[in-house]
Order: structure tokens, then sequence, then C-alpha cells
């Protein structure tokens, strides 16, 4: 048989080709398995924006997985989108991640996601702040959503703080926190009470280092809006910032007595209370206060809890009540109006003594210490309380109401000024203006009888002779007394003469000598006639009726 013969079989090179397609198509497959990561499932209410298969989610802008699939659930309230996670990031799958779409957003006076507007939304993620060693954390692959971007991320340095509120006004989530009118945090959210009934908890978030300024006795305030007020300095107008215009805001600061040495950092999750204005909250910081009451029957229109207690015009307290009630001993209505005295407005804290207050003002009501309702602004129709010392007030006994002292009232403003003047009209109603009119008339007729009777005339007939007669005395009185004045001048000029003559004679005697002694004696009896006629005959010539009247 025949040896057969022997194929060879012959590479050919186009074998390289699919060969290496394999190869390349391996390659990438275990690629894809190796750089794929876990697949996730998140629940959004909507789909907006998000595109499968283009729609990454980012943190930080750096890519971290792409969105595979979208879709409705069953009971189309919500979608479902399923997201392939890069690899490496499945440590980061805990139950403290958050995912959020970021689109633009207008939430207030603040503008967020703007960045979307050319290369679309994307969906953001948080993988929470996690601690080493900590065993509160398990493995997620189902996530739900956030409809709008967290207050905070893990990698923002703070703390969280929260708020009572009896409303929050138009606070709202992202409004910032104020501390000297810089923006230190912002809010997170709030919870509304179970039932509605009761305040309101509000989440905020402070960041660092400026929460290390709240202490256990700070205060909050809320700064939303604008606070439009009319005072001594005319129209006030107020505004925080124009985002606390638009979102709400809320401010805090320093006590106003501020001591580090007493102060106490405030820890984390710390309870505050939001009061409505700054005015409450350092109203609140007055550890001192005095109740008393007052009861008026006059209008007390534009008086409301809260309103200003002044006294010399200083702020000393505020209004805590007015009430209406029906006084039980006379059966009359008033009005009960509650006072809360802060003396440390005025007064030095360390020098007050407790319980001390109600006695002085015990003393200041015997002296004359009324209460009465002053108008702040004619334009706002604002009052107030104002305690004055009425000059010669009644006695008023020192009353009162439980353990709080009674200031007797009295009308004030517009309502004390009116009484004023119906007490003043209702006297001069008294007044009989038309028996007087009578009596005046019958007054000026009887005068002008008696000013033409015979008797009048008389009197003054005689009346002008006297005159004319004194008239003729008087320049008789000159005329003989005219000699007397010529001679005074030379009367005078004699004797001051004969006053020289006699010092020189003095002079030629002893200071010693009987003689000087009586010779001094006599010229100055001499000098001071001589001043007297001086005197009399320059009073003469100015004065010659006083030869007549004496004077």
């Amino acid at each position: 048989m025949p040896d057969s013969a022997l194929r060879r079989i012959r590479f050919s090179i186009i074998w390289i080709i699919p060969v290496l397609s394999i190869f390349i198509a391996g390659f990438l497959v275990w690629r894809s398995f190796a750089n794929n990561g876990p697949e996730v499932t998140v629940i959004f209410d909507t789909a907006d924006g998000l595109t499968s298969g283009q729609t990454q989610v980012k943190n930080k802008s750096v890519v971290l997985g792409t969105v595979e699939k979208i879709m409705l659930v069953d009971d189309m309230s919500h979608v479902e989108v399923r997201i392939r996670m890069n690899a490496g990031t499945s440590y980061m799958l805990t139950n403290r991640a958050r995912f959020w779409v970021v689109r633009p957003r207008i939430n207030g006076a603040s503008i967020t996601g703007l960045e979307t507007l050319l290369s679309g939304a994307y969906i953001a993620f948080d993988p929470g702040l996690v601690t080493p060693g900590e065993k509160d954390l398990w493995h997620v692959t189902h996530f739900r959503g956030l409809e709008s971007p967290p207050g905070i991320t893990s990698d923002q340095p703070g703390q969280t703080y929260y708020l009572l509120a009896s409303s929050i006004g138009s606070i709202g989530t992202g409004a910032p926190v104020f501390f000297r009118d810089m923006v230190v945090g912002e809010v997170l959210g709030y919870t509304m009470p179970p039932g509605g009934i009761g305040p309101v908890l509000i989440e905020l978030f402070i960041r660092q280092p400026y929460d290390r300024y709240l202490h256990t006795d700070t205060r909050f305030w809320n700064v939303s809006g604008v606070t439009v007020g009319f005072g001594a300095g005319g129209l006030k107008v107020q505004l925080q910032s124009l985002q606390a215009l638009f979102s709400g805001g809320v401010a805090f600061g320093l006590p106003l007595k501020y001591d580090t040495v007493t102060q106490y950092d405030a820890p984390e999750n710390t309870l505050f209370k939001l009061y409505e204005s700054r005015e409450d909250a350092e109203t609140a910081g007055y550890h001192e206060r005095v109740p008393l009451v007052t009861y008026l029957t006059s209008s007390v229109q534009g008086l409301t809890v809260g309103s200003k207690v002044s006294m010399f015009g200083l702020q000393i307290g505020n209004v805590t009540s007015v009430k209406f009630e029906m006084n039980a001993k006379t059966d009359q209505p008033r009005v009960r109006v509650g006072m809360q005295i802060q003396p440390e407005r005025v007064l030095d804290a360390n020098k007050l003594k407790h319980g001390a207050l109600t006695d002085i003002f015990r003393t200041l009501v015997q002296h004359g210490l009324r209460a009465s309702v002053d108008s702040v602004s004619f334009l706002t129709g604002e009052s107030m309380i104002s305690l004055n010392f009425v000059k010669n007030a009644q006695p008023a006994q020192v009353e009162m109401d439980g353990t709080t002292l009674v200031i007797p009232g009295l009308p004030g403003g517009m309502n004390g000024i009116m009484e004023s003047l119906s007490t003043v009209a209702a006297r001069l109603a008294g007044v009989p203006f038309e028996q007087l009119g009578v009596n005046a008339s019958n007054l000026l007729a009887h005068a002008d009888q008696t000013l033409v009777s015979p008797d009048v005339r008389q009197s003054l007939t005689s009346l002008r002779a006297s005159l004319q007669n004194l008239q003729v005395m008087s320049t008789e009185l000159r005329k003989g007394t005219a000699p007397l004045m010529q001679s005074l001048p030379a009367m005078t000029k004699q004797l001051e003469q004969t006053i020289a003559n006699a010092n020189k004679l003095m002079g030629s005697y002893g200071k010693n000598t009987d003689f000087y002694r009586n010779m001094q004696t006599m010229i100055l009896q001499l000098s001071q006639t001589a001043r007297s006629m001086r005197f009399l005959a320059d009073f003469l010539t100015n004065h010659p009726s006083a030869l007549i009247s004496g004077r």
C-alpha cells in the first residue's frame, strides 16, 4: 500500500485579525466589568432633566457614575432611576449617603444650578460623614433622593442647632443666619408640632468658626422683611439684607453684658427660643423684673402688649397685658393694664436689691407717681404708658392686686387733654354770662347818670380852681427862694475859704496840743456843713417843689 502523502497546514496571516478582535473584545468586556461599580436605585418624584446613558453622578465635579435606566414605578407615583456607579465607590454607599438633582433653582434671593443651563442637569452625591470605626453604618443600594439640595454637606464643618418659634413668618429652607450682619449659617428646615398646636421647631446650621460664638444664653431673633417705624428721629426703615427680605432670616448676637469668664459654649443640638425682634431678645436678657398694674377709665387706643413704659422719657419696661373688666366694687367698666418694669435698663444691676423695688414704687406713689396713656406717634397711632409725678396730686391709697402693686391711673395724651377741655367747658357753662351782661349794662347806665350829675360837675370845677391856685403858689415860691438859691453858692465858697484858713492856722501849732485837736474837729464839722449846703442847693435847683411837698 503506497504511503499516503502528508498535507502540511499552512497558517494564513488573515487569521490574525479575528484573533486580535476576539482578544480586544474580551479585554473590553473584562475592563467594563472591572471598572463597573455596584448598581444603585434612587427614587425621585420626577425625572425632569434626567436622560438615560447621559446624566452623570458627580461629587465636587468628579464623575462617580452614570444613569443607566429611568422608569416609572407601578403606581406611577414616582420614578425609579438606576445608576451604575464607578469602581471603588462601593464603600461610599452607606445609609448616610444622599442623592439629589442639580438643576437651576430660585429660592428667595438665591439662585443655584446656573451651570446646568449649558451642561444639563446632573445628580449630586454626598457620601455622608463617616467616622472611622463607627458601627452605626451599613451598605445600601436603594435610596430615596432629595427633591431639593440639602443645606449642608458632610464635608462642611460646623454644628446644628434648633429654635422654637410661635410662628416662622417668612423664614424658609435656606434662609441665612446673621451674626453682626455677616452670613454665618443657614436654616435647614422646620418641623410642625403634632396636631399643629405648639411651637414650630426650626433647624439651622452654623459654620465654623462662628459656632463658637454661641453660648447658653445667646438669643436669636427674626430679621425677615422690613421694619418701618416713626420715632423721635423721624422715619426709620430697617432692612437686614435683600436676601432676608425675600427668603427671611435669623440673627443672633452677644449678650448685652458679655463676660468671657462666665459664658459657656452651647453644645451641638442646643435648643434656643426665637424672638420676634431684636428689642424682644434684648428685653429677655434683663433678670430683675417688677410687675405693676394700673387701672384706667379713659381710652387706651394704640396700647398693645409690648408697648413701652417710660419714666422721664426713658423706657423702663413694657406692657404685658391690656384687658377690659368690670370693677367689682363700683360695677363700672375699666381697663386693666399690666406692666413689667426692667430696672436694669437705667440702673446698675450690681446695685439693685431683689425685692426692694416694690417698696420703692410704693413710696413713689405716695409722692405723686401716677400712670397715664401717652401717644408715641400721631401718624401710627401707637401709645405707651407714662409714669409721671403729678403736682398737688390727690392722696391715693396704695393697693395691691394680689402680689402686684397698683399704680393709680390718670387720663393722659389726647384723651386727657380732651377731658380737661370738657371740664373747663362744663365750668364755663356754669358761669351766668347773661346775668353778668345785665349787671354790666346797669353799671354803665348808672355811671353815665353819675357823671352828668350837678355834683360831679361842681367837683370838677373846684378841682380845676385848686390846681390853678397851686400853680400860682409854686410860681411865687420859686420867686421868693431865688435870692436864697443865689446866696447858697457864695455861702458855700466862704465856708471852704474859712476851712482853708483854719488849716493854715493849725499848721502853726503842734499836733499834740488841745487847740490843734479842737480846731481839727471844728474844720471837720465845717466841711460836712459845706457839703450839705452844696447838696441842698443842687437839690432845690432841680426840685423847687420840695419846699411845699416836703420831699
